[in-house]
């Protein structure tokens, strides 16, 4: 998604540069006197077709005409008739279509024309034969048009809605269109060109059995859990008689364990701010994705976009890794404090299958539903001109979906199914070699912790190497739109291991000194927090003067430090602001932070994860409309597309998250209490008591 912003901006970028290049001389002037000396193209097409003759439309090629060729041309012969005679069906078609688009100049690439207008034409013909809409995009290769040869016009041309009759393919409407262009330029210019991809009818697509193996097992999900709440509430009075499978899947018990809301230093064990931290963190995801989907929605004003790019604010945005980051530090700094806590209880013991089996029942259902509820799903509840061929990542889901439930995802294949699934991998890894540090921390102490620092070095060191060897660039300027980058850095697990191990490292500390009391000085205090802030603050805003498109670029070094070190200071910074707020000079920071409000979304926080690129993506696609780029829109769009992930989630978390956690549970020894046996981290939502997996 990033190098794919990348691309776009810089293409945007040259565009730019070449108009303002060509203003100085006027030939931009006369290319744009040309291209809008072009009345509408719907006008255009209306008269093309009004005036030519069925022996016009060579659409065979000096080939035999299939059956498909001959009902085209008869719904063509239909079509042109019907426009000559003005009949309502027909000069639908033709309203349906879009122009070459306005404000060219300012970065608008797209007209939609009319989807919903072209998709409900239906004209019966005879008895069993019926003219449909056929929406496409029309894709224009500006250069060509223009006759200018500006590169980047190649990389962003227009696309433009059109309506045709639905038995007509692709390769037909092709012909037709180029006639048109011939004519109408009198060129035999390719630049005009349409894509089968790109065109929707309202055909209905039968459902296959995944679809309806979906459909059918969230119905009988859904059914189990509406038919346990009804006993719940109605036939049980008694809840301690409540039989197992009702307590389990009853959304009246779920639901008041997700909001129940537990009061500040009630247990000594409890991490409030860690709340705080998780809520805020996947906001600040949710409102990243946000932002790099709209690049690609059909902004009236890409040039705005490329200036926001320099701007300070959009440093939270391109850099929204390091919310990523906060949510591998809190994994490790939970695992490490409720295994130890358990270790500590059992004389070292650890059940490393059965963390394994708890981890996977908490996961793996929940991401293989996501899986079928993406693919499968999303064309059956969404639409629009953007959203032909339904999720963006259908293709990658239905070739390589094994990898994603196998959790090397991130290694085995360069097009991940549920493209943010590469968090789970890479934290699923990391997880599995956790046994052997937690054992190693427990026989060594100290010297095992000393060698986690020095694999933390070692890990860090391997980054640098890669960006130095390989010449990588993580400046949006410098994208180059392969991908390589994001392969090798980005999705790679020794990227995120550093602020995993250092919250690992730091909640051996806390495990280490838990109920101790540190007397810490008034100049200790604000330094901690001064440095604290200095290394978030550098790490989202050190790359601001580089970024700028102007700016001289950075050397491969300078770049390689930035990136190797700013994944160990900004843990590094979170260890100091949970370490303050436990001690109690978190001041406003920890009121904020510990609020008990987070709680229920900090439990929902892995649905909200799961979940949240759907409604994202459905948002962005179904628009039929152009839409303008602003920070004001943007914050508008991220409120929606926030408010509905999370009822979708709390939705999902009812019928499938919170039932498997209720099994889970069945699993523990008997007589072993809830916080002896070891956990996955929080951002896998456990059904339990909030003072107990908040830690």
């Amino acid at each position: 998604m990033v190098n794919g912003l990348g691309t776009l901006l810089v293409s945007g970028l040259i565009i730019v540069s070449a108009a303002k290049a060509q203003l100085k001389d006027g030939s931009v002037l006369q290319d744009y006197e040309r291209l809008m000396g072009l009345r509408s193209l719907r006008v255009e097409f209306a008269e093309h077709f009004r005036n030519a003759s069925l022996t016009e439309l060579d659409i065979f090629h000096s080939r035999i005409p299939s059956q498909e060729d001959l009902l085209c041309l008869a719904d063509m012969a239909q079509f042109m008739q019907a426009v000559t005679d003005g009949q309502l069906w027909a000069v639908k078609m033709i309203d349906a279509w879009g122009s070459i688009p306005s404000g060219l100049l300012y970065g608008n690439f797209y007209d939609l024309g009319n989807f919903d207008e072209c998709l409900r034409i239906s004209k019966v013909i005879t008895q069993g034969h019926s003219i449909n809409g056929k929406y496409c995009f029309l894709t224009v290769s500006l250069d060509e048009i223009l006759g200018t040869q500006i590169e980047a016009l190649r990389r962003m041309p227009a696309k433009i809605g059109s309506c045709f009759p639905a038995s007509c393919s692709a390769a037909h409407m092709d012909t037709f269109v180029g006639q048109f262009m011939q004519k109408l330029l009198n060129s035999s210019s390719t630049s005009i060109k349409i894509s089968e991809t790109s065109c929707q009818t309202s055909e209905s697509i039968p459902w296959d059995g995944m679809t309806i193996f979906t459909v059918v097992i969230l119905g009988l999900m859904g059914s189990v859990v509406v038919l346990s709440t009804l006993y719940d509430y109605f036939f049980c009075q008694d809840p301690d008689r409540l039989p197992v499978v009702a307590k389990i899947c009853s959304a009246r018990i779920s639901s008041r364990a997700l909001f129940r809301v537990v009061e500040s230093k009630s247990n000594s064990n409890v991490i409030d701010c860690l709340n705080g931290i998780r809520c805020l963190s996947i906001a600040w995801v949710v409102f990243s994705h946000d932002y790099l989907f709209s690049v690609y929605s059909p902004n009236i004003n890409f040039v705005h976009v490329i200036s926001w790019a320099e701007e300070p604010f959009s440093s939270f945005i391109l850099h929204g890794v390091f919310s990523v980051d906060s949510f591998f530090f809190l994994g490790g700094l939970l695992v490490a404090m409720i295994a130890l806590r358990s270790m500590e209880k059992s004389n070292g013991s650890l059940n490393a299958p059965l963390m394994y089996l708890h981890r996977l029942i908490r996961i793996a259902p929940v991401l293989s539903m996501a899986i079928l509820v993406y693919t499968k799903l999303m064309p059956v509840v969404a639409g629009g001109p953007l959203f032909s061929g339904g999720y963006s990542g259908t293709a990658a889901c239905e070739s390589d979906w094994y990898w994603t439930l196998l959790f090397v995802q991130n290694y085995a294949t360069s097009n991940i199914c549920i493209s943010h699934s590469w968090y789970l991998a890479v934290d699923m890894q990391l997880y599995i070699i956790s046994p052997l540090l937690l054992i190693a921390l427990y026989k060594w102490g100290k010297k095992a912790a000393a060698g986690i620092v020095v694999l933390v070095l070692l890990l860090s060191s391997c980054l640098f190497a890669t960006m130095m060897i390989n010449k990588y660039s993580m400046l949006l300027k410098n994208s180059t739109g392969d991908g390589s980058a994001n392969k090798k850095l980005y999705f790679a697990t020794h990227r995120h291991a550093a602020p995993w191990l250092i919250g690992f490292l730091f909640g051996y500390f806390l495990h280490l000194n838990r109920g101790k009391k540190f007397q810490l000085s008034r100049i200790a205090v604000w330094s901690g927090w001064v440095l604290s802030l200095a290394m978030i603050f550098t790490s989202i805003f050190a790359l601001y003067p580089a970024a700028q498109w102007s700016a001289p670029p950075l050397s491969t070094l300078e770049e390689s430090l930035y990136y190797t070190l700013t994944r160990v200071g900004w843990p590094l910074a979170l260890c100091w602001v949970v370490f303050a707020c436990m001690q109690g000079h978190g001041g406003l920071a920890n009121s904020f932070l510990s609020s008990p409000l987070w709680q229920p979304l900090s439990r929902l926080s892995y649905s909200v994860y799961i979940w949240h690129m759907f409604l994202v993506e459905v948002n962005t696609k179904n628009s039929r409309t152009n839409t303008y780029f602003s920070d004001y829109s943007m914050m508008l769009k991220f409120w929606s597309d926030f408010g509905f992930t999370v009822l979708m989630a709390y939705f999902f978390y009812l019928i499938i998250e919170a039932p498997l956690a209720g099994f889970d549970s069945l699993l523990r020894p008997k007589g072993t209490s809830r916080a002896k046996a070891p956990v996955p981290s929080l951002e896998t939502r456990e059904l339990e008591d909030p003072k107990e997996t908040n830690t």
